[in-house]
């Protein structure tokens, strides 16, 4: 291969600053296996620059790449008996399209259910006999439905509702569909209901009881054994997710006493032989790992290192497959069974710095943060208040290209799990109702002043930034904090809660609701109170937006009248579009976004 530019791979990559590796670096995703077939995984890597599905065969070790696209894919799902890969086909990331299916060793795409029309992904679930899937769609015209096709026949539809529902799992055998629905009109907090194949009901579960009380449920998956009709499931009864064993024939549920022995979030999953439970332990923006027997409810703790797991699977030999990574330490696939399961060849991604813990007592409870301070740097600096999106996540001890971008150029970085993010109890999850970004923004602002009286932040350099609902709460922070910030960079945000609300996809119009508590004409002053645009006026510090014109989630209508109004007085901003949806999948154009809120901050900031 000729270089044209005179210099070689090895010295690019040398001249290459350690911000760009990071996003340049393989990565790989945990690899999902088929159940019948466990020598055939499926991950997600953007090895070629742009993430994409790959097929491995492990009894070979051939790696192939699935789908080639312009902007990436990254839905994928391998089927159980491992001989096909379904993957999601949607136009420039605007979450709109059908499943599609490829043979696992290569061949033709195929559509993977003829007769079912485009629309937003709400679910799937592949059934053992190679023939059977549950497939869930939602549509603004037709709200949620779920089909059940059957090779060779037309799909018939199992289930119906104008309000968000979607697959939850198909069992062993076939015989039972779990679903998550929100008939209620709660869209924070699902009930459960289990069909079979002909749409008739088997068992209900709704801890809402009918939307009077704010307690959800999820599926978690039907017992892997033949016959089984135990159901593994989410609930929050005791004030936090926790995972209990539900037979949805005899009506038993089984809790697993976990609650006494570990605080936090926990999340579980089935071993292959269905003899015991993967339990996945989240606190304090840090997780780990469990093996819960159910013959005897011993729990043995798996030895993983400290930071954050953000994937997990058993494997039928016993060991579990997981992803893992911190602040400091770049994500890798672990085995309990010792080394590294998947290791790309190619650029080495550079480490980051260490993040420290910081609790703040805030007007709703104690606010934890996340601080990373720029290597040798004392004394007051400049900082990046980097807001996460969700709004119900929560950043954590984790690998962030983002952040360690702006650590390796001079500027603080501090991150904080607002009133809305996960991890810290139910209560805190639904705090933000009705004073939706407020109360947000008073935890951000409890933490901006810790950093500043303590004398970590320099009061006139601090920067307010996020993606999605960080970027919202960018943009409301820079109008409703106008004196709090010296330059504000949102990417992909709600700008006009109104007019984004009339654009959004319709599992995003339910979420708005039970937010806010209606429409936009129910509940008018609340989306008022709640939109950046009502206080873009106001906004004195220099604003950089960054914005998919095929968002479905943010869509450009609703950023292009609020950058309308900072034209119209003349205030310093600057805007990027792009073509793609909410967010990009192609390295080079996420390398070209932080490239630009990097120049922009170094323009704009005071010196």
């Amino acid at each position: 291969m000729t270089e044209t530019n005179g210099s070689t791979p090895q010295a690019q990559t040398r001249s290459m600053p350690d911000w760009e590796k990071r996003f340049r670096a393989p990565r790989v995703s945990l690899p999902d296996w088929a159940e019948d077939a466990p020598h055939r995984s499926l991950f997600v890597s953007n090895a070629t620059g742009t993430y994409e599905l790959y097929a491995w065969d492990r009894a070979t070790a051939e790696q192939r790449q699935v789908t080639d696209r312009a902007n990436g894919t990254t839905d994928g799902v391998l089927a159980p008996d491992g001989e096909w890969i379904w993957w999601f086909d949607d136009k420039d990331g605007d979450e709109y399209g059908v499943w599609r299916r490829q043979p696992f060793h290569g061949g033709p795409d195929e559509e993977a259910v003829p007769g079912l029309a485009p629309s937003y992904p709400a679910g799937l679930a592949i059934g053992r006999d190679g023939r059977t899937a549950v497939v869930g769609r939602s549509t603004d015209e037709d709200g949620s439905t779920i089909h059940l096709s059957r090779s060779g026949t037309d799909p018939v539809v199992i289930y119906r509702h104008r309000e968000s529902a979607g697959v939850g799992d198909l069992s062993h055998d076939g015989s039972l569909i779990a679903i998550e629905h929100t008939e209620h009109g709660d869209a924070m907090h699902s009930a459960l209901r289990v069909l079979r194949p002909d749409g008739t009901t088997v068992a209900e579960l709704d801890d809402t009881k009918g939307g009077t009380v704010e307690l959800g449920l999820e599926v978690l998956g039907f017992a892997p054994v033949e016959g089984d009709t135990r159901l593994l499931i989410g609930h929050q009864r005791g004030g936090r997710w926790e995972p209990l064993v539900w037979d949805v024939v005899s009506g038993e549920e089984t809790d697993l006493g976990l609650a006494a022995q570990l605080d936090g979030d926990l999340s579980a999953e089935w071993y292959p032989d269905g003899s015991a439970l993967l339990v996945a332990h989240s606190f304090e923006a840090r997780s780990e790992l469990y093996r819960y027997e159910l013959g005897t409810r011993e729990l043995e703790r798996l030895r993983t290192p400290r930071g954050t797991v953000s994937g997990a699977t058993a494997r039928p030999d016993g060991s579990v497959e997981y992803l893992w990574s911190s602040a400091a330490e770049a994500p890798v696939v672990r085995s309990t069974a010792g080394g590294a399961v998947l290791d790309p060849p190619g650029l080495r991604s550079p480490g980051s710095l260490p993040v420290e813990d910081v609790w703040v007592e805030g007007p709703g409870g104690r606010v934890h943060a996340l601080v990373q301070r720029p290597a040798g740097v004392r004394g007051p600096c400049p900082t990046v208040f980097d807001i996460h999106g969700g709004p119900t996540w929560h950043d954590s001890d984790a690998f962030a290209a983002g952040p360690a971008a702006w650590l390796d150029h001079g500027y603080a970085v501090i991150r904080i799990n607002y009133r809305g993010s996960t991890g810290y109890g139910r209560a805190w999850t639904d705090a933000l109702k009705h004073r939706v970004g407020l109360i947000e923004l008073e935890d951000i602002a409890a933490v901006r002043e810790w950093a500043v009286t303590s004398g970590f932040a320099d009061p006139a350099r601090l920067i307010l930034t996020g993606g999605s609902w960080g970027g919202y709460l960018t943009l409301l922070g820079l109008g409703t904090q106008p004196d709090a910030w010296a330059l504000g960079i949102a990417a992909v945000p709600v700008a006009d809660y109104v007019t984004a609300y009339h654009d959004e996809m319709e599992a995003l119009k339910a979420m708005d609701r039970t937010l806010l508590g209606g429409t936009p004409e129910e509940v008018p002053e609340r989306f008022e109170a709640s939109s950046p645009l009502t206080y873009v006026d106001a906004v004195k510090a220099p604003v950089y937006i960054s914005a998919g014109v095929n968002d479905p989630r943010c869509p450009i209508r609703q950023i292009d009248n609020y950058v309308k109004r900072l034209q119209a007085r003349g205030a310093v901003h600057e805007v990027y579009r792009y073509d793609a949806g909410h967010g990009s999948l192609v390295v080079d154009e996420r390398i070209k976004q932080v490239r630009l809120e990097l120049d922009f901050a170094e323009r704009h900031l005071p010196r």
